[in-house]
């Protein structure tokens, strides 16, 4: 099992940690952001992961090169931007042999369980599974509308008239022919040039356990503060 995790962004929301390290390595009780996904993914089975990396290129290969998880990491360098969507397409061969593989934004902080996602998945027979939850501000999510089948039946981001507030987590699964969708331009975005296109081949899987985006040095404070770490899963009421 594979794995993308998306950590190219630069990060200016949580100046000044990142005005010397990525964002993916900003340390949680310590911990790299990083070091949490890899652990979770070993957890679950994922045995090879694809970074990508743009802001701080240096320290995420040195961060990759010594860790000892046991899960395998690859580096794909972005000296522009290519958009979530863009590095999934860019980067396809990565999953060229997988049925099936991940996507996880690598500024999320969570503990779920990603084989009990995977098995839902696999039960549900789609295209794709989002991880979701609830969100205190709709207007800055990726918002879905789900049906009794737990079925995605519409997908819109950052909707100036939230239909409701279940948000895409940055949790994905993903079949391969997913791929074929991304547009050629780049840069592509997953909530705004995929998702939308995917609308009735999507479950969606909510996610109970700790979550939190790291995106505001709010969110980064309240991280070290309440994150119960990966062995405590536990339902949190954190929204970020």
């Amino acid at each position: 099992m594979k794995a993308f995790i998306l950590a190219a962004g630069n990060g200016t929301r949580l100046r000044p940690i990142t005005d010397s390290n990525p964002k993916c390595l900003a340390p949680i009780q310590g911990v790299p952001l990083l070091e949490i996904w890899l652990n979770n993914c070993k957890a679950a089975g994922i045995s090879e992961v694809l970074v990508n990396a743009h802001a701080h290129v240096g320290a995420v290969k040195e961060f990759s090169a010594g860790q000892r998880t046991g899960v395998v990491v690859r580096i794909a360098e972005e000296p522009q931007l290519l958009g979530s969507a863009g590095t999934l397409a860019e980067n396809h061969k990565f999953v060229a042999g997988e049925k099936e593989f991940f996507v996880l934004y690598g500024d999320v902080l969570t503990n779920v369980d990603l084989w009990k996602m995977l098995a839902f998945h696999k039960q549900k027979k789609v295209s794709a599974t989002l991880g979701i939850h609830q969100v205190a501000e709709p207007a800055r999510c990726g918002i879905v509308g789900v049906d009794g089948n737990e079925i995605i039946q519409s997908f819109v981001e950052k909707p100036a008239q939230p239909a409701s507030n279940w948000a895409f987590t940055g949790v994905m699964i993903a079949r391969k022919e997913v791929l074929e969708l991304i547009t050629e331009r780049r840069p592509a975005d997953i909530g705004f040039d995929l998702l939308p296109q995917l609308v009735g081949r999507m479950a969606a899987y909510k996610i109970t356990e700790y979550l939190l985006d790291i995106g505001t040095l709010e969110s980064y404070k309240t991280a070290q503060e309440t994150w119960p770490g990966l062995g405590h899963a536990q339902q949190a009421d954190i929204h970020g």
